[in-house]
């Protein structure tokens, strides 16, 4: 039901490249080993969580605020 409601989708990707980055930061030879194929989207979620770590922040905000208050 998430691919049908795009507020639920932003949220479902966001959620995902905050893990991602977080997982990277933990472990990195566990997303660093598998950057083609399937499991790169994971690899390629990481890489976005920390390039553009500020925006992210920003869009997880956004999207807190707009889930508890709208």
């Amino acid at each position: 039901s998430a691919i049908f409601n795009f507020q639920s989708l932003l949220t479902v990707i966001l959620l995902l490249i905050c893990t991602c980055a977080y997982i990277r930061s933990l472990a990195p030879s566990f997303l660093d080993r598998n950057k083609t194929g399937l499991l790169g989207i994971f690899w390629k979620c990481a890489r976005i969580g920390e390039r553009k770590s500020p925006y992210v922040a920003v869009c997880c905000i956004v999207m807190a605020f707009s889930i508890l208050f709208v």
